[in-house]
C-alpha cells in the first residue's frame, strides 16, 4: 500500500468518504480503526476485484487505460489516448462522459491524484490481469529466461549487450526496433502476431521454450521466439510481451470504444396493455400456487435422499397444474422460496405445506403474489437448471440443493432494472445481453448469459413482465437503490405494499355467482371468491380450467360434501345463493337423492356395527355374496355387527353402492373432511438479499469513528484523566437518547462504565456508532477506539 495514497484518502472532505463507503461498503465491515486500516482494505484484491465489477465497460477502459500508461497520467493524455478508440470525433459526449467515468473511479478510490496526475490505486494493477486483452510487459513476460538466454535475445535483435531483462524491455519499448523486428519475419509469422494482437494475447505451441537463434530459425513460431516478439512462459504456452502489442495496434489500448450503453432494440408495446396482460399472469400463477399447495396438503410427495422433488412428483404436478414442465419446476420452487412449502424431516420426509401457508392464504390475491414475486426476486435458487446434469452428470431436481446460484438474484435485478431502462419497448433477449454485458462487462460469462434468459422467461410467467415490458407492479418490486439511495428493507416491506397496491386495478373482480346448467355442470365465468371457489372443490369436481372454469357434480361429490357436515338443505340453499340461474331440477334430485339415502347405514365400533331402522336393507347386505369379506353377523333386526374396523366396513359399504355414514359411541354421525397435513418444520429464515449501499446514518457515523480513530492514531493523544466524582447514573433510555444525540452532534460525553470484574469506572468518549447492543466510540480516558457493551454503561452526563 501507497502512503501517497493514505495520504490523499486522509485529504479528502468528509463528503468524499462517505460517497467512497456508500459505492464500497464492504469497506466500513467492520469499521475499520482509522484512515491507513481503510486504504489497506481499499486496496485489498477482493474489495478491489467487487469495485471493478461494478464498472461498465467505458469505465472499465479509462481504468485499463491508466493501468496501461505510464504513471501518472495527465488527463489530457487520457482523454487523447482514449479518442483514438472512438469509431468517430471525440464529441461533447465523449468529454462528458470521461469527465463522469474518471469522477466516478475517484470516487471509488480506484484512482487517485488530480487531473494532471492521475494514477491508478495500489492493488489495481494487481488486479486488472490483462487490461483491454494486452499481455504483461516484457519485463515479466521474460522473468523465467536464464541471464545466458536474455544475453542472446538481446544481440539478435540489434542490441550492445546486456544480459537482464530491463536491458530487453528497453529495447521492445523502442517502436522502431520492434517495426524492424517485425518487417524481418515471414508473413505467416505476421499472421500469428496479429491474431494474438487484440487479445488473447497468449496462445499454445509445442516446446516453446526452445533455444532458437535469429540467424537459424526456420518456422514462423521460431522466427518470433528469436528476436523476443513472443515469450515462452511455459513448455506449452508462448505470451505477446505488451510492447509488441502496442506497436502493431498502432499505440492504441482499445480497438473501439463508446462511451454510451448500446441503444436497445425491440418491438413498441402499449404500457397499459403489458400491465394488464401482466396482471393476468400473476393471477394465474397465484391461483396455481394455491392448487399445487392444496394439492400438497392431502397427498404431499416424498423427499428424495439426496434432497428435492423425484421426476415423476413434478410430471404429476404439470399434469395437475396443466402447464409445462419447467413452468411446474418454478411454481414449486418459488412455494418453496416463499416458505410456503418444506420438507417434513430430513429421513422418510414429505413435501408439504408450512403453517406460513394457512396465513398466506387468506391474503388477498395481491398481496398473495407481491409475496411470491418478492420471493422469486430474491431467491439465490434457479428453476431454469432443473432436468440438467451438473459437473458429475447427476441429474438436478426440483428442490435440489445444488440450485443454488450467488449470482441469481442479483442477475434477475439487474435484467429487471435493464427493462426498466426502456418503457415501452420489449428488447429481445440479445438486445438485453449485449447491454448487460456493456454495463457488467467483467460478470458476463455463459452461465450469466443463461440467468438472463430465464429471468426474462420467468418473469413473464409470474406476471413481472407483459409482452416483453417490465409492468408497474413489477417495478415497484425493484429495490430503491437503482434510482436512489440504498435501502436495507426486505422485498416483503414497503416495495411488497406498493407492488399489490399497483397490481389491485388491474386484477379481475372475484365472482360470487356460477351458471348452474341442466347436465349437472356449473360454470364460473371467471375467478371466484375464496369460500365459493374451496365450496365448489368439495361438492363438485373440476371438469376443465381455462377462461372459464367447469365443475361436474356426481354422486361421489355430494356425498363428500354430506360427510363433512353439510345437509341437502344447506347445499341447495348455497346453490341458489350463488346461481344466475334457478337450480336444475337433476341436480336438485341428486342432491336430494343421496343426501336420502346418506346416513340411513350408521357403521360404528364392535370392531364394526351396521346400524339401519330398515330392516330389509340390512337383509339385502346380509345376502350380498360381496360382504363375506366383512363376517357379519346380524345382532338384531335392525344391527349388524362385524369384525372389520370401522373406517373398513364404511370403504367397503360404500364400494357395494351403499351410502353408509359413521357413528360415533354416542351414536352421533362423525363428519369428516379431506385429512390437511402441514409440516412441523419451518423453512430457515434467509437474510434479506439488498443491492442498496448502508443506510445515510450508518456511513456518517462509520466516517466519524474512522476519522476520530485516525486522529489518535496520528496524534497519539495521551489519555486525559477522568472527572472526579461519582460516576454518572441515568436510566437505560435516557442513556440511548443522549448517546444518539451526541452521535448526531459529534460531541464528547461522560459516562459510567462496569468492567470485566464489575468495578465502575468513569469515560470521556467521543461517540460514533451504535448498533447490536454496543457502541462505537474514541475513549479520551484510554486514547483509543473501543466497543462499550450497552448494558455495562451505569449512566451518562454532559462535560462540564
Amino acid at each position: 500500500m501507497s502512503t501517497e495514497f493514505t495520504e490523499w484518502l486522509r485529504s479528502q472532505s468528509d463528503d468524499r468518504l462517505r460517497a467512497l463507503v456508500s459505492v464500497r461498503p464492504e469497506l466500513i465491515t467492520p469499521v475499520p480503526a482509522h484512515l491507513e486500516g481503510l486504504a489497506g482494505r481499499a486496496c485489498s484484491p477482493s474489495a478491489v476485484g467487487r469495485a471493478l465489477d461494478r464498472l461498465d465497460r467505458f469505465a472499465l477502459a479509462v481504468m485499463e487505460t491508466l493501468v496501461v500508461l505510464p504513471s501518472p497520467v495527465p488527463y489530457r493524455s487520457l482523454r487523447a489516448q482514449l479518442a483514438r478508440a472512438l469509431p468517430g470525433t471525440a464529441g461533447p459526449a465523449f468529454q462528458s462522459a470521461l469527465k463522469e467515468a474518471v469522477e466516478r473511479l475517484r470516487t471509488m478510490a480506484l484512482v487517485y491524484g488530480p487531473d494532471r496526475a492521475l494514477a491508478p490505486a495500489p492493488g489495481v494493477r494487481e488486479v486488472l490481469d490483462g487490461p483491454a486483452g494486452l499481455g504483461p510487459p516484457a519485463e515479466e513476460a521474460f522473468r523465467h529466461h536464464s541471464a545466458e538466454r536474455l544475453a542472446e535475445l538481446v544481440q539478435d535483435i540489434g542490441g550492445e549487450g546486456g544480459d537482464t531483462r530491463e536491458a530487453l524491455a528497453a529495447l521492445l519499448g523502442d517502436p522502431e526496433i520492434v517495426g524492424r523486428l517485425v518487417e524481418e519475419v515471414s508473413p505467416q509469422a505476421r499472421s500469428a502476431l496479429n491474431e494474438l494482437a487484440w487479445g488473447p494475447a497468449s496462445g499454445r505451441v509445442p516446446n516453446a521454450r526452445r533455444e532458437v537463434r535469429a540467424a537459424t530459425a526456420q518456422s514462423p513460431i521460431e522466427q518470433l521466439l528469436s528476436r523476443a516478439l513472443l515469450a515462452a512462459t511455459g513448455e506449452e504456452t508462448v505470451v505477446l510481451p505488451r510492447e509488441v502489442a502496442l506497436f502493431l495496434r498502432d499505440g492504441r489500448i482499445h480497438r473501439d470504444l463508446s462511451p454510451l450503453p448500446p441503444t436497445t432494440g425491440g418491438t413498441e408495446r402499449d404500457q397499459r396493455l403489458a400491465d394488464r396482460t401482466a396482471a393476468g399472469q400473476a393471477f394465474t400463477f397465484t391461483r396455481a400456487v394455491e392448487e399445487l399447495c392444496e394439492r400438497w396438503s392431502v397427498d404431499p410427495p416424498g423427499v428424495l435422499r439426496s434432497g428435492g422433488l423425484a421426476v415423476r412428483d413434478l410430471k404429476r404436478v404439470a399434469t395437475l397444474l396443466d402447464l409445462p414442465e419447467w413452468v411446474a419446476g418454478l411454481i414449486v420452487e418459488v412455494c418453496h422460496a416463499a416458505g410456503l412449502v418444506a420438507a417434513s424431516g430430513a429421513v422418510d420426509g414429505e413435501w408439504m405445506p408450512t403453517p406460513g401457508y394457512d396465513g398466506w392464504r387468506v391474503k388477498a390475491t395481491e398481496d398473495r403474489w407481491a409475496v411470491l414475486a418478492g420471493a422469486w426476486l430474491t431467491m439465490d435458487r434457479v428453476p431454469g437448471v432443473i432436468g440438467e446434469r451438473d459437473e458429475r452428470d447427476r441429474l438436478l431436481n426440483a428442490l435440489h440443493p445444488d440450485l443454488r446460484r450467488t449470482a441469481a438474484a442479483e442477475v434477475r435485478t439487474t435484467t429487471l432494472a435493464m427493462l426498466a431502462s426502456t418503457p415501452g419497448v420489449a428488447p429481445t433477449l440479445e438486445a438485453v445481453r449485449t447491454r448487460l454485458a456493456w454495463e457488467q462487462p467483467r460478470r458476463r460469462g455463459g452461465q450469466r448469459d443463461q440467468l438472463v434468459e430465464f429471468t426474462l422467461r420467468e418473469a413473464e410467467q409470474i406476471g413481472v413482465t407483459g409482452l416483453g415490458l417490465l409492468s408497474g407492479h413489477g417495478r415497484a418490486l425493484l429495490p430503491e437503490a437503482l434510482d436512489g439511495p440504498g435501502v436495507s428493507g426486505d422485498p416483503g416491506g414497503g416495495r411488497a405494499a406498493s407492488a399489490a397496491r399497483l397490481l389491485l386495478p388491474l386484477l379481475p373482480e372475484p365472482l360470487d355467482h356460477v351458471l348452474l346448467q341442466a347436465d349437472l355442470t356449473a360454470v364460473a365465468p371467471g375467478p371466484l371468491t375464496g369460500d365459493l371457489r374451496r365450496w365448489l372443490a368439495l361438492a363438485a369436481e373440476v371438469e376443465s380450467t381455462g377462461g372459464a372454469t367447469v365443475y361436474r357434480f356426481d354422486e361421489r361429490s355430494i356425498r363428500r360434501a354430506l360427510d363433512s357436515g353439510q345437509g341437502a338443505e344447506e347445499m341447495l340453499a348455497m346453490l341458489e345463493r350463488h346461481s344466475t340461474t334457478p337450480v336444475p331440477q337433476p341436480l336438485s334430485y341428486l342432491v336430494t337423492d343421496v343426501a336420502r339415502r346418506h346416513g340411513r347405514m350408521r357403521v360404528g365400533t364392535a370392531s364394526a356395527y351396521v346400524r339401519c331402522d330398515d330392516s330389509s336393507l340390512l337383509d339385502e347386505v346380509m345376502a350380498d355374496k360381496r360382504a363375506i369379506p366383512l363376517r357379519l353377523r346380524r345382532l338384531a333386526p335392525t344391527v349388524i355387527a362385524s369384525k372389520s374396523s370401522r373406517p373398513t366396513l364404511v370403504d367397503s359399504l360404500r364400494a357395494m353402492g351403499y351410502a353408509p355414514a359413521a357413528e360415533s359411541l354416542d351414536g352421533d354421525v362423525i363428519i369428516t373432511q379431506l385429512d390437511v397435513r402441514r409440516t412441523e418444520s419451518t423453512l430457515a429464515a434467509r437474510p434479506p438479499i439488498t443491492f442498496g449501499g448502508p443506510e445515510a446514518d450508518v456511513v456518517a457515523a462509520a466516517v466519524r469513528a474512522v476519522r476520530a480513530g485516525d486522529a489518535a492514531h496520528q496524534a497519539r493523544r495521551a489519555p486525559v484523566a477522568a472527572p472526579g466524582g461519582q460516576v454518572p447514573r441515568s436510566p437505560a433510555t435516557s442513556t440511548i437518547v443522549a448517546l444518539r444525540e451526541a452521535i448526531r452532534q459529534g460531541s464528547q460525553v461522560w459516562i459510567g462504565y462496569l468492567d470485566s470484574q464489575g468495578n465502575a469506572t468513569s469515560r470521556i468518549l467521543e461517540p460514533a456508532r451504535l448498533e447490536g447492543g454496543y457502541l462505537t466510540a474514541y475513549d479520551e480516558t484510554r486514547a483509543a477506539v473501543h466497543r462499550f457493551a450497552l448494558h455495562r454503561i451505569t449512566g451518562i452526563a454532559d462535560i462540564a
